[in-house]
């Protein structure tokens, strides 16, 4: 036996092996749960439809349909809208609704450095109120405190019922809403998400900023089930859905481009600069909105256009490697439509395409978002819809 035939025995006969399926016992309550938001999600996309319809759209019973139609009714989330015109011989079907106006969700947007943004939406993403707070540059616990005075005045101010509360963050944020660090809300190990859903008595669910655009993008912009969504601001992040899923990382940390280097000593006509990471030479320093604005000021429009598709290229190629492991079907970029919709995309779309295989890159589309500044907003509405209703 040759000895990396001995090693692969051992590895074989070694007592710890990979679970390759859950052991932990299916309760019927979590039968029932994953069949409830079956029934929401067909009716939130769908809309209005009979019991047969969500039963043949679900592959549920239409008596297990019958009875959890009959604990929504119950419980207010839906409602039976009368009877569909049918020239069909029997008695005819009654249809059933989402009531999407009765309910609201508090959202937040704690992405801009200045401002923070509140709204009270709709369960289809309509906005009913705003408000903006000046943040005054407010860190740590004074801007946890900013943070939960603008949810309790949404929350009071709400005419339904919230369902819930939606934080779309900067930073790396855990599966239980913990911030583990926002460094520029001064924020490391806060149970930002446990904290306010104690002090507004509602369940509260935050996530990182990128990653609710991209919920927000799919959900209601009408993003493809594998993209990614590039946000462009103060820095630069990245949400990503593969087969409608968000990729959260091992240390709830996917996405991270900003800080890919892509500008080094040998960049042809470029200066790696630092960055507020401590490296120097990353996306980021290229890419955010003040870093292209100081770029193109004060220059003709032909040099500035020329300057927004070399970073444009170095986008392209900072992409070119996730797009093809992950095999997206398109790339969406947030933010100033001046500074990205133009020169910089069509060059950044160009270089995709120069850099993947034909399989990858011929159809590959480079767009803006469609939500525009409300995207962090919409998504942050998709986490309560997700962690409430199982609705994304």
């Amino acid at each position: 036996m040759s000895t990396s035939t001995r090693a692969a025995a051992g590895r074989t006969a070694s007592p710890v092996q990979r679970q390759l399926r859950p052991t932990a016992k299916v309760l019927p309550e979590h039968a029932r749960a994953h069949n409830r938001s079956l029934v929401l999600g067909h009716l939130f996309h769908d809309g209005p439809s009979s019991r047969a319809d969500i039963a043949r759209s679900t592959g549920l019973t239409r008596v297990t349909v019958s009875d959890l139609v009959a604990a929504l009714l119950t419980e207010g989330l839906v409602a039976e809208l009368g009877v569909r015109a049918e020239g069909k011989v029997g008695k005819p079907a009654t249809l059933v609704g989402l009531r999407s106006a009765d309910h609201h969700v508090v959202v937040l947007d704690l992405t801009d450095d200045e401002t923070l943004h509140g709204a009270v939406m709709t369960l289809v993403g309509e906005v009913v109120t705003r408000e903006h707070v000046a943040s005054g540059g407010a860190t740590g616990a004074d801007a946890v405190t900013l943070v939960e005075d603008l949810c309790r005045r949404l929350v009071d101010g709400a005419t339904r019922p919230v369902i819930g509360v939606g934080i779309a963050s900067p930073g790396i944020i855990d599966d239980t809403g913990r911030v583990v660090e926002a460094p520029n809300r001064g924020w490391y190990d806060v149970p930002l998400a446990a904290r306010l859903s104690a002090v507004l008595g509602a369940p509260v669910h935050v996530a990182n900023d990128a990653n609710t655009r991209a919920l927000g993008e799919y959900t209601y912009g009408g993003a493809d089930a594998n993209a990614m969504i590039v946000t462009v601001g103060q820095g630069v992040g990245a949400g990503m859905l593969v087969d409608g899923a968000l990729v959260r990382g091992r240390g709830h940390a996917a996405g991270e481009i900003g800080h890919v280097t892509v500008v080094d000593e040998d960049t042809p006509g470029e200066t790696p600069q630092p960055c507020a990471c401590g490296r120097t030479g990353c996306l980021e320093t290229v890419l955010s909105a003040p870093a292209l604005r100081r770029r193109t000021a004060g220059l003709p429009p032909e040099d500035a256009d020329a300057a927004l598709a070399s970073v444009g290229r170095m986008l392209g190629r900072a992409l070119a490697p996730v797009v093809s492991a992950l095999n997206l079907a398109e790339v969406l970029l947030s933010g100033p439509p001046e500074l990205l919709d133009g020169p910089l995309r069509e060059a950044a779309s160009t270089t995709l395409r120069d850099r993947t295989m034909p399989v990858v890159g011929h159809d590959l589309r480079l767009r803006m978002a469609a939500l525009d500044e409300d995207a962090a907003l919409a998504g942050a509405a998709v986490l309560v819809l997700s962690g409430q209703l199982g609705v994304t």
